[in-house]
Parts: C-alpha cells; sequence; structure tokens
C-alpha cells in the first residue's frame, strides 16, 4: 500500500575523529553549532499531510534473520512521512518481517490522521502530551490498549513526530534530547502507569544527578564511539561454513561480543556454539591493532581467553521448564545471557527462568517484544531479567523508550536494545546514545545490537568503527536517522515495487 513519493535522497555524511584533544574540540565546536541552532522557528509550521509506504525486502532468500521460531523473514518497514507547510517531513517506521505489514500500515494512516493540521511547535512544546495525544482516540485505544497493531504504528508516528523535532532544530535525535534539562526530558516521557515504579520527581533527581559528567560522556562516545555486539554470523538458517567464515569477519572486525540464535535441536547449538567459540577464543584470529576489552565490560559476562563473550537467543520458543533443561544442556558454551527463553509476557516465567539458570553463571535477557512500559516496569520489579532489550518500533515510540530507561536506569539493569531488522540499528543507536550521556551515565557493561543487512537503503546509515564500536550520528540534517532513498521504496513497495513486479514467486513467503 503506497500513499505517496518518499523523501529526496541526500549525501550521507561521516566523520572521523582521532584523539582525545580533538574529541573535545569537535565536541564544543559542535555544542556551539547547536546552539545556535536550537531557538524555535520564528514561523508557526503546521502538518499538511502524510504518506505511507508498505516496504519489504526478500532477505528470506538468503536464511538472514532466521531462528526457531521464525523460519521466514522478509525485513519489511511500515514507513510513514508526516510533511509540513515550510517544508520539513519526518521520517517514522515500524520493523515487521513480512506478512501484515500491510495492517500495520493501516493503523499508521488511522493514528497518522489525527496530526494533520496541528502546528509542529504546538507538538514539540510538551512531546510527553504529545504521546498521550497520539494514544488517546478512544476508539482506537479499544484495539489496544497500548499492545498489537495499533500501539506499534503509534510508535511509527512518535517516531516520526521526534524526527520532525530533531531536524527542525538542526540536530541528531539523541542530541536533540541529551541537550534537554531534567524537566524537559521528563516532560517528554510516557509517564502514566509507572510511578509505582519510579516518580517523575525521582526521574528529575537522578537525571540532575548525571548532569555535571554529560560533555565529558559525549566527548568521550564520540571519540571511542559506543560498544556493539554482532548477531549476524549465528542465524539459525546459515550453515556451518558460513557460520565460521561471518565468525572470524565479525572478530577482524573488532567486535567482542557475539550472538547466537538457539532452540531447534541441542546437538545442532552445540556443534554451532562451538564453532563460534573456537574462533571467538583463539588470539590468532584477532586483529593486531586490537584494543582489549576492559575488565569493567566483560565482568560477570563468561568471557573466554580472549576476553570475547558470547550471547544465546531463543526467541520465545520454550515453555519455562523446558527452557530451564535446554540452556543447562548449553551450559558448556558459556553464554552471558539467554535471550527471548520463553513468552515475552510471562513475567512470573522469565523470573523463574532466570532464579534457576543463576547458579550457572547464565543471565535472562528480554525485551524486543515486551510491548509497553508497563511490561518493563514488572520484568524489572520482579527482578526477572538481568539486560533490558528496548525495541524502538515495539514500543511507541521514542517518549514511552525514555520511561524504559529511566526506570532500567534506577533498578541498575543495563540497556542492551535489540536491532535486528530493517532500520533499527540507524534507530537505537540514539537510544543508546541518550542512556549513556543523560540517563544512566555508564556503558561499560551495555552492548549494542548490530546487524549487518540493508543500511544501504537509508541515507543515513549507521555505521562501525575499527574497534567493533558504533560511530555516533552527527549530520544536524539526519534527526532520527530513518530516511530511505526513494530508489529503495520504489523498488522494493508492496506489491507494486520494480522487485516484487519482477519477482511476483520468488519468496515462499507470499
Amino acid at each position: 500500500m503506497t500513499y505517496g513519493p518518499a523523501g529526496p535522497d541526500e549525501l550521507n555524511y561521516t566523520a572521523e575523529r582521532d584523539g582525545a584533544e580533538w574529541s573535545v574540540l569537535v565536541f564544543l565546536f559542535l555544542s556551539l553549532l547547536s546552539f545556535l541552532h536550537s531557538t524555535p522557528p520564528t514561523t508557526m509550521s503546521t502538518i499538511t499531510k502524510y504518506q505511507i509506504h508498505d516496504v519489504r525486502f526478500p532477505t528470506s532468500l538468503t536464511g538472514d534473520g532466521t531462528d526457531a521460531m521464525n523460519k521466514e523473514c522478509d525485513y519489511s518497514s511500515a514507513y510513514v512521512e508526516l510533511h509540513t507547510s515550510d517544508g520539513l517531513v519526518g521520517q517514522g517506521m515500524t520493523f515487521t518481517i513480512g506478512r501484515g505489514n500491510d495492517i500495520v500500515c493501516t493503523a499508521i494512516a488511522a493514528v497518522a490522521d489525527r496530526l494533520v493540521g496541528k502546528k509542529t511547535e504546538e507538538l514539540f512544546k510538551n512531546m510527553g502530551e504529545t504521546w498521550d495525544y497520539l494514544l488517546a482516540d478512544p476508539q482506537l485505544r479499544w484495539i489496544g490498549p497500548e499492545k498489537g497493531v495499533i500501539h506499534i504504528a503509534s510508535g511509527a508516528v512518535n517516531n516520526a513526530v521526534w524526527d520532525l523535532y530533531a531536524k527542525s532544530r538542526k540536530k541528531p535525535l539523541w542530541k536533540l534530547v541529551v541537550d534537554m534539562s531534567p524537566e524537559e526530558l521528563v516532560a517528554s516521557t510516557a509517564f502514566r502507569y509507572i510511578s509505582d515504579a519510579i516518580t517523575k520527581e525521582e526521574a528529575i533527581a537522578m537525571l540532575k544527578s548525571r548532569e555535571a559528567g554529560k560533555a565529558e560522556r559525549e566527548a568521550k562516545v564520540r571519540e571511542v564511539g559506543y560498544p556493539a555486539y554482532v548477531t549476524s554470523a549465528g542465524w539459525l538458517g546459515y550453515d556451518d561454513e558460513k557460520v565460521a567464515r561471518l565468525t572470524k569477519e565479525a572478530v577482524s572486525a573488532g567486535f567482542n561480543h557475539f550472538k547466537m540464535k538457539v532452540g531447534s535441536n541441542v546437538d545442532d547449538d552445540l556443534r554451532r556454539g562451538g564453532i563460534i567459540r573456537s574462533i571467538i577464543d583463539d588470539p590468532k584470529y584477532l586483529p593486531t591493532d586490537r584494543t582489549p576489552p576492559t575488565p569493567e565490560s566483560i565482568a560477570g559476562k563468561n568471557a573466554g581467553p580472549t576476553g570475547s563473550v558470547f550471547m544465546i537467543d531463543a526467541n520465545q520458543v520454550w515453555d519455562v521448564p523446558q527452557a530451564i533443561e535446554y540452556v543447562k544442556k548449553l551450559e558448556s558454551l558459556k553464554p552471558w545471557f539467554i535471550e527471548e527463553p520463553t513468552a515475552p509476557d510471562d513475567i512470573l516465567g522469565h523470573a523463574s527462568i532466570r532464579k534457576a539458570l543463576k547458579p550457572h553463571g547464565i543471565g535472562v535477557a528480554t525485551g524486543e517484544h515486551a510491548h509497553n512500559r508497563m511490561v518493563f516496569k514488572q520484568l524489572l520489579q520482579a527482578e526477572a531479567i538481568d539486560v533490558v532489550q528496548i525495541d524502538s518500533c515495539r514500543l511507541a515510540g521514542v517518549s514511552e523508550v525514555l520511561a524504559v530507561l529511566l526506570m532500567a536506569a534506577k533498578f541498575g539493569v543495563p540497556v542492551c536494545p535489540h536491532a535486528g531488522g530493517v532500520g533499527l540499528c540507524e534507530y537505537v543507536i540514539h537510544l543508546s546514545l541518550i542512556d549513556y550521556i543523560a540517563v544512566s551515565g555508564t556503558m561499560e557493561r551495555n552492548v549494542l545490537e548490530f546487524v549487518d543487512h540493508l543500511h544501504e537503503h537509508f541515507i543515513y546509515p549507521c555505521s562501525i568503527n575499527k574497534n567493533g564500536r558504533y560511530n555516533v550520528p552527527s549530520n544536524p540534517e539526519e534527526g532520527y536517522s530513518i530516511q530511505m532513498h526513494n530508489q529503495s521504496i520504489e523498488e522494493y513497495k508492496w506489491p507494486n515495487g520494480s522487485y516484487w513486479v519482477a519477482n511476483p514467486k520468488t519468496n515462499a513467503a507470499y
């Protein structure tokens, strides 16, 4: 379903910075530019229309994204553009894996329609109230509330508003948020239903306690990048040769954390995990100029002799007792955590799994299918997880993500976002930067997923430095970094894009 043309192509700009002194100078220069651009426009712009695109990529042909639960994945984007009277366009999206993407597009239209005619500065002045307004339609709310298709559609629209806000201030999204005062950030957050976990007053006090080190943290992450882990070698549909080759490439690229999909067969998992472990634990595969991991970054993660860390992901395939017994059989692989061991809504099930696996030194991570902040609240209150895995599109946009970041920081649980999907890596680097610079104040134990698929379709693609860390998005025009190339939309829009017209029966998923 296509509602109109995409935005213009632009060039991507990536700057490399060497040395702490140069990093600080760049930080000061960019801060000055940020200040000069921070004044709201004098003219009152309004949202005039929205356009929606159903964009699907045939990733199932190569086995990308395959796991024990999802064996046919065509990475897809339900993509929305908000057009304004002054010509500025805000882009947003949510992620699916193929069939049903059209349903999400229809829901996005229902949510976006509420914004037509609205003045942008009125929306920007209190993004928390704007989030409430987007989710407040009583009839649309009935088909949630705050879950399912209508919720992820609301996330796409909220992300587009944030993208528009950042572009209007000539800042990347992360910079827009970290430059806010504690009061402004909390006012931008979806706070309803979480005051029993953290109050607004507690959140403001916590953010104020982090204020003094913000400039130093920003300069540091610009210099060294944000820690990343790689999943691309561990898809379930890859043969052993491909697993070994991609693992060696990831080690050579500087990565230190590696994740593998599990859950179909114990013997297969032990064999594939053994292949990955044998490579990441062998010093001969390490790059000669590798920067060794700090002790703090690998503490408690079952790191091997080279300091490399291994994780496993079951994508919700087990019942609770089955998860416990299955993961115990993989203990020899020494994983840091098991991700999504059971149904994403089963709070007490996760708590039981965590309790049973703790004596074996294996943690529990989940969150990519946690459909709202209340699920995260309960996971944290029940001490059910060791790692919070937010999803930039499963939650209803930046405003709801901020709520989870604040709760995780209060409970002292690291946030390691999910990014296995089209556009998710582009999104989540902004969220991790917000967490590090403004909210938690740490990135020592945190690590952000990187999946090396489909970045070429974005005007401002994410990038990884030689030490296997995300570079910081720095273009003042990129907003939330999710703008697609026109050509990509025209080629892969469903069902009439040039690729799908030429290959109507290419994919078994259709």
